[in-house]
């Protein structure tokens, strides 16, 4: 197995997809979120590059759909949920489809959908996303959504995290040079996420913008077994019986 990660999107366009599994990160916050809403019991959600892209879909859905979104941390006019994950509770998102546009995340889980399989993955669930990418039998990549086009460090970290697991997994692993560099700041981070509160621009940003809770939520690992999965245009809730075959500790 070929583990190789993405650590910004200017490198998407040379990142291995065709025949492999990808896995999307962006922590703050949109896969988050998406694991959040799946775990809520949306039906599906289905990321698109923009305002307009997700009213013309919810014109066409109807009212079993759910807009959400941002640009720069700050909600869009007129949606129905902005990008925290504490907002796509059961009510609000049970059962129904929830169209995403965010300023990094859904442009990396666009790219993703093009591999022969893809999934979503932030630190919460971790551990799981690990283990789903283990159990479709090919080469991973994984792609850091980044801070409008430049390296994310809390996308990086859950990469490496992921990269981690992965090896431990499969120690015939052969990881890319992006991918051993993410490993280390899995490592060096791992035991201290909630440094990334302050070391990461946008952990500065969110708190800035009042959005401690969010960070506080997106900086917790392993609280989740859902896995969104890329199905038929958007991604599906997937819900792991466990995540024992992958250790939950980082390679330190």
């Amino acid at each position: 197995m070929r583990v190789h990660v993405a650590l910004t999107p200017a490198e998407f366009a040379d990142a291995p997809l065709a025949g492999c599994v990808a896995l999307a990160v962006d922590v703050l916050r949109a896969t988050t979120a998406s694991v959040a809403a799946c775990d809520a019991g949306c039906r599906r959600l289905v990321p698109v590059p923009d305002a307009e892209a997700a009213e013309a879909m919810a014109a066409c859905d109807g009212t079993d759909t759910v807009l959400a979104g941002e640009r720069g941390g700050e909600a869009l006019a007129g949606f129905h949920l902005g990008n925290s994950p504490a907002e796509f509770t059961a009510d609000r998102v049970g059962g129904r489809t929830v169209v995403l546009t965010t300023t990094n995340g859904t442009a990396a889980m666009l790219t993703a959908s093009r591999a022969a399989a893809a999934g979503l993955a932030a630190l919460t669930n971790v551990t799981a996303a690990a283990r789903w990418a283990l159990e479709q039998g090919s080469d991973v990549t994984i792609l850091c959504a980044g801070d409008n086009g430049a390296f994310s460090l809390e996308d990086t970290v859950c990469a490496g995290l992921l990269v981690g697991r992965l090896a431990d997994a499969s120690p015939e692993a052969v990881l890319s040079e992006g991918a051993q560099a993410a490993l280390g700041l899995g490592r060096h981070y791992g035991a201290r996420l909630d440094r990334l509160a302050e070391d990461s621009s946008w952990g500065r940003k969110l708190q800035r913008l009042g959005r401690a809770a969010d960070l506080a939520w997106c900086l917790r690992t392993d609280v989740s077994l859902m896995v969104p999965v890329f199905v038929a245009g958007g991604f599906v809730p997937r819900r792991a019986a466990s995540a024992s075959a992958v250790g939950s500790e980082s390679r330190a």
